[in-house]
């Protein structure tokens, strides 16, 4: 892999290697130097001793010889030492930068993917959801449901209190569908008052009416709202994989059509009676 195909915590930490190593190696001189010194004055002692002056005279001079290169390993460290610091510096940084890069970057992904009103997942990634759990069902034959939910009369809400009242109730009624399914399902917000359901290995059709009604009683639950009791009443269009449709848009299309025939018989729930689609 070349230095630009890298990933970038990897560039940084080359530059740092070398850097390390180059302070391994001047480190390494200056202990050598020191040893050669003591060496050195070690001689120098035991020629004092012995009142040897021109091995004295001699010795001197190369223990100051010694010493200089010393001094200047020691200088050259310091250098070294510096640029160390900054390199681990500039790294630091960059690893911050690169940290907060990704959180933006995991943040702004969130966003595209959940609705902003109530948090729950956007049509788009309900779709992928049903895209895969499809893929599950149809190799372990398993049964799965999609159930359409819409808020009846909703607007009379909005134009009676207002968006943010109408807001607020989104939002409860986002928290009431979730309180009310396994966690394995999938609850998303279609749009406007309308509420997407995925029931993964639904067992048969009394067991999604029964989550079905169970969902209409969660809603109908009074909430008040800045003084005011509300109450919210739903429709919930049923459709049955492979039962209703075999795709993520003919599931769809048929629990739309079956709410919408939940709201003409006002049976508040209604199981689609569409044909197999092949």
């Amino acid at each position: 892999m070349s230095d630009n195909t890298k990933p970038p915590a990897d560039r940084v930490r080359a530059p740092l290697s070398r850097v390390l190593g180059k302070n391994q190696q001047v480190q390494d001189r200056v202990e050598q130097a020191g040893d050669d010194l003591s060496t050195v004055n070690a001689e120098l002692k035991e020629h004092v001793e012995e009142g040897a002056h021109p091995e004295i005279d001699g010795a001197l001079k190369q223990s100051e010889a010694i010493e200089t290169e010393v001094q200047d390993v020691a200088q050259e460290l310091v250098l070294v030492n510096a640029a160390l610091a900054a390199e681990v510096a500039e790294r630091q940084d960059l690893e911050e930068r690169l940290s907060v890069s990704q959180a933006n970057e995991r943040d702004a992904i969130h966003a595209s993917l959940h609705d902003d009103a109530t948090g729950l997942p956007t049509l788009a990634l309900f779709n992928d959801r049903l895209r895969g759990a499809i893929a599950q069902a149809t190799r372990h034959d398993w049964r799965l449901a999609v159930l359409f939910i819409d808020l009846d009369d909703f607007k009379v809400i909005n134009d009676t209190h207002g968006h943010d009242v109408g807001d607020l109730v989104l939002r409860t009624t986002a928290k009431r569908l979730q309180s009310a399914v396994r966690s394995s399902d999938s609850v998303s917000r279609r749009s406007g008052d309308e509420f997407l359901l995925l029931m993964l290995e639904a067992k048969d059709d009394d067991s999604v009416v029964a989550v079905a009604e169970k969902i209409l009683s969660k809603l109908e639950e009074p909430l008040e709202i800045e003084g005011a009791m509300l109450h919210v009443r739903a429709s919930i269009g049923i459709a049955l994989y492979p039962t209703d449709g075999k795709s993520a848009p003919a599931l769809l299309k048929a629990a739309d059509s079956a709410m919408y025939a939940a709201k003409r018989r006002k049976s508040r729930w209604a199981l689609c009676s569409r044909p197999p689609v092949t």
